[in-house]
Parts: structure tokens; sequence; C-alpha cells
């Protein structure tokens, strides 16, 4: 069970199936989130990728709060399923657009294809620490951010992730969020 923070559907409170393995974001990191989000951005006018979407906690979030552009990657069928109808339920189904595949094999078929203000990824926490250098080097370098966007990575504190574009991490708990800049390009005047 996870519950929408703020926007249309404040307060909404979504139950999965109880067969579903899942970790929603919890609602005091999930909240935090979307401050500093939306002290930088204008939620109804961004686009946003969300990586590993699971039941949709974060997607649907984004949706609520008036995002109208939404893809939400997930390889489980019942997930992807999930989404979809929750969506189609709140009347979000515009605003989602659900793909079904792996995120790995989905970021290299989709590569220049799409920019993003803001691209999430809460990837299995069970995830080895050299997946997650793929997962950041595959967005980073395919152009998957606009100019002003940034890469969102949820996971464990434990783990520190080190990388030339990291500009910040909270901790919230025993969840981390790092934050990372799109590579500059390289023509800044001699």
């Amino acid at each position: 069970m996870f519950r929408i923070i703020s926007g249309k559907w404040k307060a909404k409170k979504i139950a999965a199936p109880k067969n579903f393995d899942v970790r929603p974001t919890t609602d005091f990191a999930k909240e935090a989130l979307f401050s500093i989000l939306e002290n930088k951005y204008d939620m109804q006018s961004i686009s946003v990728l969300d990586l590993f979407a699971g039941i949709g906690s974060i997607s649907l979030e984004f949706a609520s709060r008036g995002c109208k552009d939404v893809t939400s990657v997930e390889m489980n069928p019942k997930h992807t399923s999930f989404i979809n109808s929750t969506a189609s339920e709140l009347d979000m189904s515009l605003q989602i657009n659900t793909q079904r595949g792996d995120t790995f094999d989905w970021l290299k078929k989709f590569r220049n294809k799409k920019s993003f203000e803001i691209v999430f990824s809460d990837a299995p926490f069970e995830m080895e620490e050299k997946k997650y250098y793929e997962l950041i080097s595959l967005v980073l370098n395919n152009k998957y951010l606009k100019e002003n966007g940034i890469l969102i990575v949820e996971h464990q504190s434990r783990m520190k992730l080190e990388h030339p574009n990291l500009i910040d991490t909270r901790k919230y708990g025993n969840v981390s969020f790092s934050f990372f800049e799109p590579n500059k390009e390289n023509n800044q005047e001699l």
C-alpha cells in the first residue's frame, strides 16, 4: 500500500495485490523528494522517465501533481497492468505512458529518441553496484536528460555512488536519493 502525497489525488491510498513483491518509496522520502523537485520544476510543463517503476508510486505522484508526460518503464507484466489500471481509474491514462521491458534494454533501444527533465530510478535494492553505474552511464551518455534535467537514483543509504556528475545525495533513513546533472556539452568558448 502507498499513498499519493499531493496534488489532485492527495491522500489517496492505493493498495497493490498482496502477492506483488514491491517496495514503494516511503511517504517520508517521497514527500522530501517532491519538495526538492517542486522548488526546481513546474510539474505541469516537464516530462518524466520513471525507471523500474514497480507499481507506479512515483509515476502516479507526478501525474497527481499535474505532470502531463510520464513514461514508466517496468519489466513485470502484472505491475505494468496495475499501473495502467490505476492510471485509468484515476483518470491519468493520458498522462502516464507505461512501457513494459527490462530497463537496461529499454534505455539501449530508445537512446537519443527523447529527453526528459527528470529521470527517476528505483532499481531493486539487491541490484549489483556496478549495474547502478551502468544505468547512470546509459542515462547520461544517451541524452535522456535535458540541459536543465536531473537523474535521481534511489538506493540503499549504505551504498555510496561516486560519479563526476553527482551533485547531491539526500538520506532518508535506509533510503538515499543521489542526484546527477547532465553531461556538460564540450562547446565552451575559449
